[in-house]
């Protein structure tokens, strides 16, 4: 591997929501590859799906479904539940999006399509919520797992803790 194909890869490990980046730029390259992703798969990206996701997507923070039901009805979508749970539970099926457990709340995926075991930073003061890929085959509950004869098929892992743009808050 070259030294450009590393520095590449390891920019594509680290976490984007808690640095500086094109914004706009973000958000419609991953609105883009999600309508790419649904055309080849045959799925049905409907503007109540692709709303949802794109909010989701410029929020870089989670948001649970009634903040993105009240989101929906202010862009003129429906104001029932409904409508946001069906989107929510699309989006989630298909990779795009993920629920944080911690928060009741959902996060627009940092790499859709493919297939990873992410952990999620949480800040607990402004919950920004930032993914990032984790290996726990190879950490500690990779060798318990291990030990006790177990296959890890899926893991989350979520940490609670301080963003940089509110460290400095924290002590506060």
């Amino acid at each position: 591997m070259t030294s450009n194909q590393a520095s590449a890869s390891a920019a594509a490990q680290r976490p984007v929501g808690f640095t500086n980046h094109d914004h706009d730029k973000c958000v419609k390259t991953a609105l883009a590859a999600a309508e790419e992703r649904c055309s080849k798969g045959g799925l049905r990206l409907t503007p109540v799906r692709r709303k949802v996701l794109e909010l989701l997507l410029q929020e870089h923070r989670a948001l649970g479904a009634y903040a993105l039901l009240d989101l929906l009805k202010d862009a003129g979508f429906g104001s029932q539940p409904p409508v946001a749970y069906r989107a929510l539970d699309f989006l989630t099926e298909h990779g795009f999006v993920h629920k944080i457990e911690r928060l009741n709340a959902f996060v627009a995926c940092s790499h859709p399509g493919q297939d990873h075991s992410p952990a999620f930073m949480i800040c607990r003061l402004c919950d920004a919520v930032v993914e990032a890929q984790s290996s726990p085959a190879k950490g500690t509950l990779g060798d318990a797992a291990k030990a006790a004869g177990f296959q890890i098929e899926k893991t989350v892992v979520e940490a609670e803790g301080v963003c940089p743009e509110c460290v400095g808050k924290a002590d506060a």
